[in-house]
């Protein structure tokens, strides 16, 4: 074959997506678009087992995120994120940034957690409790209350503009920016005084910060859920990238009973399958349909499902209407799905050495968090010397240095503290030695210590501040040592 008869065609790839694959019957290129435009997903209603539990969730996590702010603990918000003063207020627990590790404990735990979650179960975070998720499910329960279900929404989006359309999609907007707007309010309310906030709003005081935070927060509510949605999910979240690292053969997934389920194919109810040659799938494309991210779960695992069981629910409906067993479509494990396995021997399986490590690490570094909080002193102190004057000689002949210490009272109580000095012989305390702090609160005071002159050789040498402290009248509440030196010099 000659092949100046036949050259070889070019493939020219260009980006815009409006331009279709066309070839010139003339030219011997042919043109691409490696862009696909994105489909708008119309989900459908569904109900069933995992829907009733999805909601749950949803009910259970915006009762804590808006009601939490709202809650008193004595005469102040419980849970007080106070980046001004840079406290933590937690119910009956105050954290300054020295308790740092605590706030590490609770990554620690988080990260575990998912990846104990993840093991057992895949994307039981995503399906269930990410933010993500809820306000979709939340944005979408609003939509399909206004605009209707998939059929009439598609409907409504291909008609011309009408009085009716304008209507719907405003009513609409206005609602998801209210509840969008409460959620960037609430969200600021953790940082600052829900109740100072609300007042500042209603007088239009609130702070450019307060201000610019809200509305963010509000943008990106509104942005994420009412629009990108499952793009979110499949673009924009590492955790869909990397789940695969943290999933195995027997992890519980949504899954297809291929075996069951194939060749699959429309059919009356009362015909009987095996004689058509058909499984039990009718294809009747619902679980597409209520699918969040619109995949189609007959093609296998794939990285944009997010495991919230919307598919299995429907498929159960569809297989009680025809008279066949449920669960077509259901949680298990992919060993499970090759080997036949019954259920017993499927969660036998799923608590394997990856689980019971996760598992074991979660409980120590839980019951370390727990220990540690409950043993907490109710104070902190921080002992800074003056790098103005290490040391000098005063009158009579004594060798002072200066000290600062910071007093942090973490208790909801005005505490009292005892200072003592030791370490050297002859070493004693020339100022205060009793500081009040109020509750909550944190004081510096400038401690000066004196030696007699021949009481120590030039240098350096180790001392600590012993501190008591109680409360009025009242019993010691802790003790504590700090180490510092004392300068000698020559």
């Amino acid at each position: 074959m000659d092949p100046q008869e036949n050259p070889p065609r070019k493939i020219v790839p260009i980006a815009p997506a409006h331009v279709p694959m066309a070839v010139d019957e003339d030219s011997t290129e042919q043109v691409i678009s490696l862009y696909a435009a994105h489909k708008k997903i119309y989900p459908r209603s569904v109900q069933g087992l995992f829907a009733y539990w999805r909601w749950v969730l949803v009910f259970v996590t915006q009762l804590v995120f808006y009601g939490l702010p709202w809650l008193e603990w004595g005469q102040r918000q419980a849970v007080l994120f106070d980046l001004g003063s840079r406290r933590f207020y937690i119910f009956g627990i105050v954290l300054y940034p020295q308790d740092f590790i605590y706030l590490t404990a609770i990554l620690v735990i988080s990260a575990f957690s998912l990846f104990l979650f993840t093991a057992v179960a895949g994307r039981l975070w995503c399906g269930y409790a990410c933010p993500q998720t809820v306000y979709s499910e939340i944005f979408l329960w609003v939509e399909r209350k206004i605009e209707g279900d998939r059929t009439a929404r598609m409907k409504l989006d291909a008609a011309g503009m009408s009085l009716e359309k304008l209507f719907k999609k405003a009513y609409k907007h206005i609602v998801w920016v209210g509840i969008a707007m409460w959620t960037g309010f609430t969200f600021v309310g953790y940082f600052t005084p829900i109740r100072e906030l609300g007042m500042e709003f209603f007088t239009g005081n609130m702070g450019s910060w307060e201000i610019f935070w809200v509305f963010f927060y509000a943008f990106a509510t509104y942005g994420n859920a009412g629009f990108m949605r499952e793009q979110v999910c499949k673009y924009m979240c590492p955790y869909a990238r990397f789940q695969s690292a943290m999933f195995d053969r027997d992890t519980l997934i949504v899954t297809y009973d291929e075996a069951r389920g194939e060749p699959r194919g429309a059919r009356s109810k009362k015909a009987d399958p095996k004689a058509l040659g058909l499984g039990s799938c009718v294809d009747c494309s619902l679980c597409v349909q209520v699918c969040p991210t619109g995949i189609d779960i007959r093609k296998g695992l794939q990285y944009e499902c997010i495991g919230c069981g919307a598919c299995a629910d429907v498929c159960d409906t569809v297989m009680e209407k025809v008279g066949y067993p449920k669960g077509l479509v259901k949680y298990s494990t992919q060993n499970a799905m090759a080997g036949g396995w019954s259920r017993e021997q499927t969660w036998r399986r799923v608590l394997r050495p990856r689980v019971l490590l996760y598992t074991g690490i979660l409980a120590i570094v839980t019951l370390a968090l727990l220990v540690s909080l409950a043993v907490r002193k109710p104070f902190k102190v921080d002992v800074v010397r003056d790098r103005a004057a290490l040391a000098r000689i005063v009158a009579g002949g004594q060798i002072e240095n200066v000290y600062r210490l910071q007093f942090m009272n973490a208790a909801e109580k005005p505490l009292h503290f005892k200072i003592e000095a030791q370490g050297l012989p002859g070493l004693k305390l020339v100022t205060q030695d009793d500081v009040l702090v109020s509750p909550t609160e944190s004081r510096w005071v400038s401690v000066r210590l004196q030696l007699p002159y021949d009481a120590a050789q030039p240098g350096s040498h180790p001392i600590h501040f012993h501190i008591r402290s109680y409360e009025e009248g009242e019993a010691v509440v802790g003790e504590i040592d700090e180490k510092s030196v004392f300068l000698v010099p020559r």
